[in-house]
Parts: structure tokens; C-alpha cells; sequence
């Protein structure tokens, strides 16, 4: 994307986009990418993470094993699937080894459309794509609780005749539990609906199969931040329901297809995920 103009100043641009962002206060995306190793992020992000961590320490390798995570299910999708066509909801902060980054070193003319509505996300997206020129990728202003609106507008951006691969990644714990955990199969449902045959869905979504993570969760939630929700690996799996899994099916993420990574073998988290298919 270029702006047409060579004297167009992208770090100014930046400056006025972020000028409203609050860095007094913790923000989530931020100490996300604190604890991936990112530089987007504030003194008093860093001393929430930490303060995070100091209760569950894995939180940090968590963090990094999802962005691998992420870049082996995008590889895969787009490598051995040949999907072209990319819908991302709950992007975060954008970071190193993005859904299009990925995506588009398999495959040049990969389109990919990332969806989140926080104001602190899109302002930096809307610097990292118009200042890199990055084709092919678009951003929606929307909350996966509202997939009627992130339709409306994802339809006049991807080709909804041709395979889409729908991924929500990490996103959906901040979609409240209720009963049967109807709301979040509802919405996942109504956005795999719409997509057509040979479509994918990937997700994965931290667990709470460890009592630290719960009470830092807990002590989290508490402190104002957007609530996040830990589901059993059992609800996470049941997100698939109706789509034909790919092998090995919904498994703790490090387990998803592992190859080579900077972590020991014991870097195992509390986060599970898979793939799955669209076959009618």
C-alpha cells in the first residue's frame, strides 16, 4: 500500500496515530508482546507481565510457542492445503512471523484480512501495512462477539467462493463461558457457515489444566483488564465439531505438528489447538 506521496512521513503518521494511547496504564496486547520478546510495549506493561509471570512462569514460553504455532498451521494451510485466502480475528499487536508474512513466503498472492477492534491494534497495523507497503492485506474493525459484522465486511474483501482459512487464535477466551459454552460455538459456528467447501477453521486457546494459570488468570480479570476465559481442552475441541479434523487433531499446541524451535522439550503449555476442515 502506498500513499502516493515519497514525502509522506510514516513516523509522523505513527506519532499521530498513538498519541492517544494511555502508556500509564497495563494493556494486554502490549504485555503479550512484552512477554514474546516484542519492543511494542511500556515499563508498566513489562511489571504486569512480570507480576504475571512470577505466578505462572510458563506464561512467557506460551506466548512464544503460540507464535510458532501460528506459523506452522499458516505454512501448512498454505503450503499443503494451497489456501489463498486468509481471515484472522484477534490479531494482537502485529509482531514478527505475521499470518501474511507467513503465508505469503509459500504464496505471493495470499490475501489475508486481520480483524480485531482494539483501538491500540489497528493503530499499529494501520502504520506496519501502509508504511512496508504490504499487498494483499486489510484490516476490519470488529469484536468476534459481532461475526455478523465481521461477514459484512469480510465479504467485500475475500472471494467467499473459493476456500477461506478462518483462524482464531487465542481469541476466543475472551468470549464468555455460559451454558454448554453455547455463545462461543454459536459464533464459531455462524462464521464457518458462511465459508465454503474445503474452507478451514484454526483456533487454539490457553487451557485450565494448571492452578497457577487459573489464579493468575483470576487475579488478572480482576485488575480491569478485557476478560479471559480458560476452557478445558474438551470445549476447545468441541469448537470443531461438525469439521473433519486435521491429524493429529486438537492437541496442546507444542504437540501440533512440532518441528525444529528454539525451546527444550520441556517447554510444554497450557494452551491447546488444532485444525480442522469444511468438507461440505
Amino acid at each position: 500500500m502506498s500513499s502516493g506521496d515519497d514525502s509522506f512521513s510514516w513516523r509522523e503518521a505513527e506519532k499521530d496515530l498513538l498519541a492517544g494511547i494511555d502508556a500509564s496504564v497495563p494493556h494486554s496486547a502490549r504485555i503479550w508482546n512484552y512477554w514474546m520478546g516484542g519492543k511494542d510495549n511500556y515499563p508498566i506493561d513489562q511489571e504486569a507481565g512480570e507480576q504475571f509471570a512470577a505466578i505462572y512462569p510458563a506464561i512467557k514460553d506460551m506466548a512464544r510457542v503460540s507464535r510458532y504455532f501460528i506459523s506452522r498451521v499458516v505454512r501448512h494451510l498454505a503450503g499443503d492445503e494451497g489456501i489463498r485466502q486468509f481471515l484472522d480475528i484477534g490479531t494482537g499487536l502485529p509482531s514478527h512471523d505475521n499470518t501474511h508474512e507467513v503465508a505469503q513466503r509459500v504464496a505471493p498472492e495470499s490475501r489475508i484480512v486481520y480483524v480485531d477492534n482494539d483501538p491500540l491494534v489497528l493503530a499499529h497495523a494501520r502504520v506496519l501495512l501502509r508504511s512496508n507497503h504490504v499487498e494483499g492485506t486489510d484490516y476490519i474493525d470488529a469484536d468476534v462477539n459481532e461475526p455478523e459484522a465481521i461477514l459484512d465486511v469480510a465479504r467485500t474483501k475475500l472471494d467467499f467462493d473459493r476456500p477461506i482459512a478462518l483462524m482464531l487464535m487465542g481469541v476466543m477466551g475472551h468470549v464468555p463461558i455460559t451454558e454448554d459454552d453455547g455463545l462461543a460455538r454459536s459464533i464459531i459456528g455462524r462464521l464457518t457457515a458462511e465459508l465454503p467447501p474445503e474452507s478451514f477453521l484454526a483456533v487454539y486457546d490457553g487451557t485450565d489444566t494448571d492452578l497457577a494459570y487459573v489464579e493468575a488468570i483470576r487475579l488478572y480479570n480482576e485488575g480491569g483488564s478485557v476478560p479471559y476465559h480458560l476452557r478445558s481442552p474438551e470445549q476447545i475441541t468441541r469448537f470443531l465439531d461438525g469439521l473433519e479434523p486435521v491429524d493429529p487433531g486438537v492437541v496442546q499446541i507444542h504437540r501440533w505438528r512440532p518441528e525444529h524451535n528454539p525451546f527444550a522439550p520441556s517447554a510444554v503449555v497450557d494452551a491447546w489447538g488444532g485444525v480442522a476442515r469444511k468438507t461440505a
